[in-house]
Parts: C-alpha cells; structure tokens; sequence
C-alpha cells in the first residue's frame, strides 16, 4: 500500500504567492539534471524579476552554477546525491534561509518531510505517485510516463502560474574563461571537443552510457577531417585511461585536458568549438546549454526523456527496449554497444545532414 497519498490529505495546499521575496530552488544533484533545471530557474527569474533566488545544490554539482547570472546566491547541500544523513542540517540551512518561496525538483519523499520541517510558508514541488505530500503547492507527474526531466521540471513552475514559453537550459559563457583557454590551446583555434566519460555521479553509476572509446574515435576522426579541425579531448577527475584510450584510437592530431579544466573553462571551451560531441552525461548538457553546437550519443537511455534541453544540439540513438522509468531503473540487461547502439556510420551521417541543415 503507498502511504504517500494518505500522507497528501493530511496537509492542505494553498495558492501560489505573487510576489515571494525569497526563493530556494532546490535540486542537489547530479551535473546533468541540475543543467537541465536551468530552464526551470530561468521561469522563476522571469516570473519574479526582483526575488533573491538561491539554489541549493550539492558539492558535486555546484560549479556547474554557482556563476550563474539568474542567480544570487548558492546553497551548498554536501556531497551526497541528497541530504539525507544530513537532514537535520538541511532543515536548518533552510530555516536558516528564511525563504517565503521553496520550489523543489526532487521526487524523494524525503524532501517533502524537509520541505513540511522547513517552516517555508509557501513550498512548491514535483508530486510523483503522492510523494509531494509537503508541498502547499504540488505538481502532479506520472513516472510511466516518458516526458523530458527538464519539462517536468517546468511543471513546477507551471503550478506556480508562471510563464514557461522559451525557457530552455541555459549558463553564462564568461569572457575570463574564454581567455584563459584560448592559453591554454595557443595555435589551435578550430578544433572539434570530444568527452568519451560520463555516467558517474554521486547518484548512480552506469558506465553502460559511454560509447565505446574506438567508436568515439573513428567518428571524431571523420568529423575532424570534413571541418578541418583538430581534436580536443576532455574529462574529468579519474577519467584519464578513458581519455588515453580514445586518443590512442586516434588518427588526428589531439590535446587532452583530463581534469585541468574549471566548469567555466569547459563550457568557454565547447561554446568556442566548431562542435561538441559526448554521451549522456552532464557536461555534454553543460555544452549544450552554453549554446555550443552539441551532439549527445545515447545508448541505454532515452533521449526523449534525457537530450539536451537546447535549440543547437542534436541527440543520436538507436531506438531500443529501455526500461519505462529511465536510468532509475538501471542499465537494460545485456546491454551491447555493437548491437544496441548507433554505429559510427549511422552517426556520421546523422551529423553530417543536421550540420547541413
């Protein structure tokens, strides 16, 4: 028996405010889907011109936005996907706050006991099979239902009354960074990004969506040649076999930046580049949203649910069986790039028509 609804009937909502002084939006992790509620923060923004907004957001994924120009402040979460060892604090960094307006992003019952602890007169939050239940304001979703996360995001600030039209993942490219790495690539001014990592976070671990280091090579090598662009390799902390791995299979001359690079310098090097190519993961999303001519390679995920959340990218994947409730649900059983996933042939011409077009 789900206890959530019951628990729903037990606390009252109420009507969204018109003017809150003081909002918390609350998404702690991970990289990708803190991007992609960029768009959600962007309709509050708009909505509420002259609110103080503060995110509150994990270790992991704050430097994703913490520079961000819709926002004037940031509230550092820790380094768990959510802060659940760390109710008590969170509560109290919430009270601490004295937010008139929470809007949250998070499906886990947890957050709805922080949201009714919080003391927040007015808390505005996804509801998925009754899990909202500490929400004044509730924005109801099916999870059977395949829908993309940064749209469902914008459910919430489509509960609160708020104009969603055009909002899309969104980050500020800050002309410093893109000087520090026009430095750093000294001659190289057209050149190509590729990010074979992806598929870790504090929240889940799925190396299943990272195409295959060989595959990623041999289309970088094809896109290189037809725009005439050398090759530069990214990732993170812990990535560099994989790096190394994608090089080696190289036959364009390439520089690697294997976490060398600031959030900011990633997204001034993709922004700069005639194209971006990586997986499902949050630095691609990173990409897209800071207007880089973007293509995200999905495997055991589905992008109607998960491609970037931007009008200059492109999302390949070969349709396949996936579970009905996305990643959460984990990798697809016996799943095989060479027979699930899209092949560099079918890759490189799908890029070829969309860069044409």
């Amino acid at each position: 028996m789900n206890p959530y609804p019951i628990l729903a009937r037990l606390f009252p909502t109420r009507p969204a405010p018109t003017k809150p002084q003081r909002i918390v939006l609350v998404l702690p992790c991970c990289i990708g889907d803190v991007v992609l509620a960029t768009a959600t923060l962007q309709a509050l923004r708009r909505g509420y011109p002259d609110a103080h907004i503060t995110w509150a957001v994990g270790s992991w994924s704050k430097p994703a936005i913490e520079h961000h120009n819709l926002l004037d402040a940031v509230l550092d979460t820790g380094k768990e996907a959510l802060p659940v060892r760390g109710l008590w604090r969170f509560v109290r960094q919430l009270r601490e706050g004295r937010y008139d307006l929470m809007v949250s992003l998070v499906r886990s019952p947890l957050m709805s006991v922080a949201a009714l602890l919080s003391g927040i007169p007015h808390r505005a939050g996804l509801d998925s099979a009754g899990r909202g239940f500490g929400y004044t304001i509730r924005a109801s979703i099916d999870p059977d239902q395949p829908r993309h996360e940064a749209d469902i995001y914008l459910d919430v600030a489509r509960a609160l009354g708020l104009d969603t039209e055009g909002c899309r993942a969104n980050v500020p490219v800050h002309e410093q960074d893109r000087q520090r790495v026009k430095a750093r690539l000294g001659e190289i001014t057209d050149y190509l990004v590729l990010n074979p990592a992806g598929g870790r976070n504090p929240g889940m671990t799925m190396d299943a969506k990272r195409y295959p280091p060989q595959s990623l090579a041999a289309l970088g090598d094809r896109l290189a040649k037809r725009l005439n662009a050398a090759i530069i390799l990214i990732g993170g902390p812990g990535d560099e076999a994989l790096v190394q791995a994608t090089r080696d299979a190289l036959h364009t001359p390439s520089r690697a930046f294997v976490g060398e690079l600031s959030f900011g310098e990633i997204v001034a090097l993709a922004h700069d580049a005639r194209l971006y190519v990586g997986n499902d993961t949050g630095l691609t999303h990173l990409a897209a949203a800071a207007g880089a001519k973007t293509v995200m390679i999905l495997g055991p995920s589905d992008p109607a649910r998960y491609a970037p959340f931007a009008l200059d990218a492109i999302a390949l994947w070969k349709p396949t069986i996936l579970h009905r409730r996305g990643v959460a649900s984990g990798t697809p059983d016996a799943w095989d790039w060479s027979r699930d996933g899209i092949s560099v042939d079918d890759a490189e011409a799908q890029i070829v028509k969309w860069l044409k077009s």
